[in-house]
């Protein structure tokens, strides 16, 4: 009988016991790989550490294996685990992969620890167990959140430490370095300086938010209502909620933590005071349906690359990232104006011709279709044939001639997908500019029908406020 070949699948939670390490689960798996005759490459060892396994996407070792188990041929014959909830604690997950493993690739998931047989009420055994591993994954979950809450009741750590702090021994700790940049916000947004300034200032100084970004409007905001700085906790008991972005819903608890404030309660009721007060110039939700305009979505800031957005009640434009503190260059413009210049663009370059253009591809003949289908799966053999040399699986002379001889028929795939000469590409979008320059000029066709115009024939229109000049990029359909 031909000795089989395995690929190994470890996963160890955070939660996990001693007996569930990688070293003891490894040990286990390649023991009853020696008592059955099962070679297990080095390379076919798939490891997922510190992860949790309700979800297959967010473990990268898992999908990988699940990559090459479907490479053709086989490179293995089975996949070995400790146990069915290191494969999967989540029935839906366990059955899809499963099932693929087996019709598509002809390779069985096989536990070392739990035999199960091979006859039919082995089907049940197996969803008995993955129904016992799910149920103990999700009761699991609620036990944990339940001890949070309780240690947060007691005025207990149980969340990262934020900007400002440090972890240190089971209690929030100020950081030297970041600690006086909080001190700083609350006086500079006290003293009246905007959210927006504040995050152009520390931005220049080079400081990084918590995630290592810079700062933004709403990171500046977040600090200023966070009331971990006169030492206390905050936190939601039902969980994260994603709609309330700094917290200010009645679902939240705040406690008496047992780390040192960062500012004093004074200076933190001035700053949340004056952020109250800013709230109320602006009526909830009055600026989240924005009026159309011909240029939504087209123009670009030339320092940054942001979009423009509308501002000033929809009068003018202004780069989105400069209205939230991270870039440093205003390209406010009214929207009069803008419109003006893009249809005297629009118009000089309908008479020189010497415009700039990205070509989109369409739909063309079965033929054309089929070609592309092609090249995009001879450019797949070539990402696999280099995986499987680094692998160490082809040698270096295999993967030179399957490198040369897939390379060749892209080749061939190419030059059979015919090009468009810049001739062609330019009368085709001389066409268009002809039609659209004569919807937008009219004044009874509707600003989302000029936008919907616009992006037929243009890519995007960069604005470059310090000179007054805008560059637009077009598009033709090839």
């Amino acid at each position: 009988m031909p000795i089989k070949t395995a690929a190994a699948y470890i996963r160890v939670s955070t939660d996990d016991q001693l007996e569930y390490s990688p070293d003891s689960q490894i040990k286990k798996i390649q023991e009853y790989a020696e008592r059955s005759d099962i070679h297990i490459p080095s390379e076919f060892i798939f490891l997922d550490e510190g992860i949790s396994g309700r979800k297959a996407e967010k473990r990268p070792a898992f999908m990988k294996m699940i990559a090459l188990a479907k490479s053709k041929p086989k490179p293995f014959d089975m996949i070995l685990v400790w146990k069915f909830s290191r494969f999967a604690r989540n029935r839906e997950d366990s059955i899809v992969y499963k099932s693929m493993l087996r019709k598509q690739c002809g390779i069985d998931v096989v536990s070392v620890s739990e035999q199960i047989g091979e006859d039919k009420t082995s089907i049940l055994i197996e969803a008995l167990l993955e129904a016992m591993d799910e149920y103990y994954s999700i009761n699991l979950a609620e036990e944990v959140k339940r001890g949070m809450n309780e240690k947060f009741s007691r005025g207990g750590v149980v969340s990262q430490p934020p900007f400002g702090y440090k972890m240190g021994d089971d209690v929030f700790v100020p950081d030297d370095k970041t600690a006086p940049v909080v001190r700083m916000i609350f006086e500079d947004y006290v003293n009246g300086m905007s959210v927006r300034k504040i995050a152009m200032k520390l931005n220049d100084m080079g400081v990084l938010s918590i995630k290592g970004n810079k700062f933004e409007n709403r990171t500046v905001e977040y600090i200023l209502c966070n009331p971990t700085y006169l030492g206390k906790l905050r936190r939601n008991p039902n969980g994260r909620d994603i709609t309330d972005r700094f917290h200010r819903s009645g679902d939240n608890i705040i406690v008496e933590g047992r780390h040192p404030p960062i500012i004093s309660e004074e200076l933190y009721e001035k700053a949340n005071e004056r952020l109250k007060e800013q709230k109320k110039k602006y009526v909830p939700h009055a600026q989240q349906k924005q009026a159309d305009f011909m240029l939504r979505g087209l123009c670009r800031c030339s320092d940054c690359g942001s979009t423009l957005v509308q501002a000033v009640k929809g009068k003018s434009l202004q780069c989105h990232k400069y209205a939230r503190g991270q870039c440093k260059v205003s390209h406010s413009i009214t929207i009069a104006k803008i419109n003006e210049a893009v249809i005297d663009q629009i118009e000089a370059d309908l008479e020189d011709m010497s415009f700039s253009y990205v070509i989109r591809e369409r739909a063309d003949s079965e033929k054309d279709n089929i070609n592309k289908v092609l090249l995009q799966k001879e450019y797949s053999k070539l990402e696999r044939v280099k995986e499987a040399f680094e692998a160490g699986i082809d040698s270096l002379e295999e993967y030179r001639l399957n490198k040369t001889r897939i390379t060749n028929r892209i080749k061939e795939l190419e030059a059979d997908i015919p090009k468009p000469s810049e001739e062609e590409i330019k009368s085709e979008i001389k066409m268009k500019l002809s039609e659209v320059i004569d919807r937008i000029k009219d004044s009874s066709v509707s600003e989302n029908e000029k936008n919907n115009f616009l992006r037929t024939v243009i890519r995007e229109i960069i604005f470059d406020r310090k000179n007054m000049t805008i560059q637009i990029v077009y598009q033709a359909m090839f």
